[in-house]
């Protein structure tokens, strides 16, 4: 990670989320509150890289994914959500070393599902868009 991306970004309020697993290796992730509203962040690096130099896809798909399930569990309050839909479009390539951000939205709760919509942005341009299906999961308790 590079020091001066992550330096903005504490600058800017931004804290690193803390994160296991697969996202661990894909991380660090970042988060902020704005207008009571979760906001994510990723400063790619080049483990994110493809063959042509370029963010993965991967990543990016990754991203969009865990920010939308990370809103769905903030706006329901419930703990275990699963995806249950995941559909991204993909507009311009994101570079190494450019900071990703996301924005997720609800467009619809119901008792068991959560619609989320976000784009993945880089500054002003818009790199990917995705709409998120989120199940609510029966606690283990």
């Amino acid at each position: 990670m590079t020091t001066k991306a992550a330096d903005r970004l504490k600058s800017d309020g931004w804290k690193i989320v803390d994160t296991s697993g697969f996202l661990h290796l894909v991380g660090p992730l970042w988060q902020r509150m704005v207008d009571n509203l979760p906001e994510y962040a990723l400063i790619t690096e080049d483990k994110h890289h493809n063959r042509r130099g370029l963010v993965q896809g991967g990543v990016i798909m990754t991203f969009a994914d865990r920010s939308c399930g990370m809103t769905a569990r903030f706006v329901s309050g419930k703990p275990t959500l699963a995806t249950v839909q995941l559909d991204t479009h993909f507009v311009e390539a994101g570079k190494i070393g450019e900071i990703l951000i996301t924005r997720p939205r609800v467009v619809r709760s119901t008792r068991s599902l959560i619609f989320i919509t976000t784009e993945v942005t880089v500054d002003k341009r818009c790199i990917a868009m995705a709409n998120g299906v989120f199940k609510i999961l029966k606690s283990d308790s």
